[in-house]
């Protein structure tokens, strides 16, 4: 019932930056929480940012909260990630996802609908 498309990724340098956008249609998702989680070769999908019907904002690691800022634009349907002062190990492909409750959750399994996901390469 929701479709969710990631953009924004590419080729940055060490400490460039980028900022990932996820359009959302098929229904508004302003009561929905809004999320982003990435995926390195080899590695689990991580948590990395979410942000709550109610603005309330979490960032897996205090790195992530000192270089990320997630937002969500209820007029535009939509919820981006900036991401400053990029490292290699932040090297990934970045899914958006959506949970219908509205409640902020680390965990992929509560969310209920995942974008096609936006690759990110930091180089070294």
């Amino acid at each position: 019932q929701v479709q969710l498309v990631e953009s924004g990724g590419g080729l940055v340098q060490t400490g460039g930056s980028l900022r990932l956008s996820c359009v959302a249609s098929g229904r508004t998702v302003s009561s929905y929480a809004l999320g982003w989680f990435r995926q390195a070769p080899e590695k689990e999908r991580e948590f990395v940012a979410a942000i709550s019907s109610s603005y309330y904002r979490s960032y897996n690691t205090d790195s992530m909260k000192g270089r990320f800022t997630i937002s969500r634009d209820y007029a535009k349907n939509t919820v981006d990630l900036q991401m400053n002062s990029l490292k290699p190990e932040d090297t990934a492909v970045y899914y958006c996802a959506a949970r219908i409750t509205g409640v902020i959750s680390s965990r992929e399994d509560d969310y209920d609908y995942w974008g096609q996901g936006t690759q990110v390469t930091v180089s070294s």
